[in-house]
C-alpha cells in the first residue's frame, strides 16, 4: 500500500455565520444540535478558533487559499478570487488526492446592480477554469437561495434548479459523489454551506421557528426594546437553521460511519464567520467582536487523534488548511512564508508543540449593506482579548 493510499480522506464542512456559542455542545440553551453535539464528544473543540475575516466573501478566501486578505486578491467584497489563485485544492491533488468542493462559492464575478439575495447570483455560471482547482466542482455562485436553489458543475451542466433545503441538496450532492466515484485515492471535500446565513425567515426543511418571546438572549444584548425584539425574531428563525443544518451534517457523517470509512476521515466543522446578533447592541457580521470573529471548530479523527477534548489553541480559518496537510501527511507543507499567510499548527493539534499566543483579524473594506461594521479594522486577538485598531487611527481593547 503507497504511503497516499494510507493517507485520511478530508472532509471539511464550512458553514456560514454560525457563530462559536450557538450549539448545544457548547451550552447555548436555544440550540438544537444533537448530531454536532455527538460529534463532540469525539472530536476535538477547539473553542478559541476565529476566522480571519469576519465576512463570507473573505473568510472563504483565505481559508481556501492559506492567505489573508487583501494578499490574496480580495479587498472589497465583489472582488473576484485572481485566476491563478493556488488553493487548497492544488495542494492536496498534487499529492494524489481526489478533489471535490460542493455548495456556495461566491468568489467569482458578479454583477452589482443585480441584487445580492435571488435567482440572478445564483445563476451565474462559474467556468472551469475559476473553481479553484477542484477537480469535481458542483454548486453555485451565489444568491442565498436556501431553498429551491440553483446548482451547475461536473454533473449537473448549466446552473438548474434543484428542489429542496440547500444544506439537504449539498449534503445530498456530496454522498452521491462519494458513493459513485470510481477512484481508490484519498480524497479532499469541502462542503460550503450558506445556513444559518439570512434570510433567516426562509424555511428550514420543516423545523418549526420558535416563538420569538421565547428565545433566550445574551446578557450583553442591552434593554432597548427594539433591540431585543428584532434579535429575538431573527434568532427564531437563525435557530431553526441551525437545527436542520445540524440534521444534514449528521445524515454525512452518517454515510462515512455505515460505509466503514470514519476512522480514517479527517472531519472538521467550522463557519465562515459569526453573527452579532444584537450583542453591544449591533446586528450582523464585520465587527470585532467575539460573536462574529469567534467560530465553531470541530476537528475528528477517530485513527490519527486520539481522544476529544476541549483545546484552547489560538487557531485561525487561514492554519486550517495548512495544518490540514500537515496532520494528513505527517510533514508541513509550506505554500509560501509570510506574515499573511496561516500557519501549520498540526503538531500543536498533536499536542507535541505549543501553538502560538495571538491571532490576526481584520476587515479589509466595508462592504456596501445594511447592518454590518462600518469601519475598516485590524485587531490582534488572544485567548483574554481583543486590541483593535481602526483605519483613521482610534483603538480599543475588547475583553472575553
Amino acid at each position: 500500500m503507497s504511503a497516499v493510499e494510507k493517507s485520511p480522506n478530508v472532509v471539511v464542512v464550512m458553514t456560514t455565520q454560525w457563530r462559536a456559542q450557538s450549539t448545544g455542545y457548547a451550552g447555548d440553551g436555544n440550540a438544537v444540535t444533537p448530531c454536532l453535539d455527538s460529534l463532540a464528544e469525539e472530536a476535538i473543540d477547539f473553542y478559541q478558533a476565529v476566522t480571519p475575516h469576519p465576512f463570507g466573501v473573505f473568510a472563504r478566501s483565505a481559508f481556501l487559499t492559506g492567505t489573508a486578505c487583501p494578499s490574496n486578491g480580495i479587498c472589497d467584497y465583489y472582488d473576484p478570487l485572481p485566476k491563478n489563485s493556488r488553493t487548497l485544492a492544488h495542494c492536496f491533488g498534487e499529492r494524489g488526492y481526489d478533489t471535490a468542493f460542493l455548495g456556495k462559492w461566491q468568489l467569482h464575478e458578479r454583477t452589482l446592480d443585480d441584487p445580492v439575495v435571488g435567482e440572478a447570483h445564483a445563476k451565474i455560471e462559474v467556468p472551469h477554469d475559476r473553481r479553484g482547482g477542484f477537480g469535481f466542482w458542483e454548486g453555485f455562485e451565489s444568491g442565498f437561495l436556501l431553498n429551491d436553489g440553483f446548482y451547475h458543475g461536473s454533473n449537473l451542466g448549466a446552473p438548474k434548479q434543484l428542489k429542496g433545503y440547500q444544506s439537504d441538496v449539498i449534503v445530498d450532492r456530496a454522498i452521491d459523489y462519494l458513493d459513485t466515484r470510481d477512484s481508490g485515492n484519498p480524497f479532499f471535500a469541502f462542503l460550503s454551506l450558506d445556513a444559518p446565513h439570512p434570510p433567516y425567515a426562509e424555511d428550514a426543511a420543516g423545523v418549526s421557528t420558535r416563538a420569538p418571546e421565547t428565545i433566550l438572549l445574551d446578557e450583553n444584548v442591552p434593554e432597548e426594546e427594539i433591540v431585543r425584539t428584532v434579535a429575538q425574531t431573527e434568532l427564531a428563525g437563525y435557530y431553526a437553521h441551525i437545527e436542520a443544518t445540524d440534521r444534514s451534517i449528521g445524515r454525512l457523517i452518517d454515510r462515512f460511519k455505515q460505509k466503514g470509512e470514519w476512522e480514517n476521515t479527517l472531519f472538521v466543522f467550522t463557519s465562515a464567520h459569526g453573527d452579532m446578533h444584537g450583542s453591544h447592541g449591533v446586528f450582523r457580521k464585520g465587527w470585532p467582536y467575539d460573536e462574529a470573529v469567534r467560530i465553531p471548530l470541530l476537528v475528528s479523527w477517530s485513527s490519527g487523534l486520539g481522544k476529544a477534548r476541549r483545546d484552547p489553541l489560538l487557531v485561525n480559518l487561514l492554519d486550517i488548511g495548512p495544518s490540514l496537510l500537515g496532520l494528513a501527511f505527517g510533514e508541513s507543507i509550506s505554500w509560501e512564508e509570510g506574515d499573511e499567510r496561516g500557519r501549520d499548527w498540526s503538531l500543536a493539534i498533536r499536542l507535541e508543540a505549543i501553538g502560538p499566543e495571538f491571532q490576526s483579524i481584520s476587515m479589509p473594506s466595508v462592504p456596501p449593506f445594511e447592518k454590518q461594521c462600518p469601519y475598516v479594522w485590524q485587531g490582534r486577538r488572544t485567548i483574554d482579548k481583543t486590541m483593535v485598531e481602526t483605519a483613521n487611527g482610534d483603538s480599543f481593547t475588547l475583553d472575553h
